[in-house]
């Protein structure tokens, strides 16, 4: 699967249904070469200026499924 096609998937915590949004970035190990982390932007961005809040940072091992359409996640928000 390529990066392209995997920020396209809408990210859903299985803990409470809710959408939390798109990848927006990775985090590898350079040894392995294996994910670590995705980053979704918080809140509503515009044009990445007027949002204070942190990125949420998910743990690769806090993903359960990767399907056509989503990525569901379990992470305690």
């Amino acid at each position: 699967m390529l990066f392209s096609e995997l920020k396209c998937k809408d990210v859903i915590n299985m803990r409470d249904c809710k959408k939390l949004g798109r990848i927006s970035d990775l985090e590898f190990d350079q040894c392995s070469g294996q994910i670590c982390k995705v980053f979704i932007p918080s809140g509503n961005k515009f044009f990445n200026l007027l949002c204070t809040e942190p990125d949420i940072c998910i743990p690769y091992k806090d993903i359960k499924q990767i399907g056509p359409d989503i990525i569901i996640v379990d992470i305690r928000c």
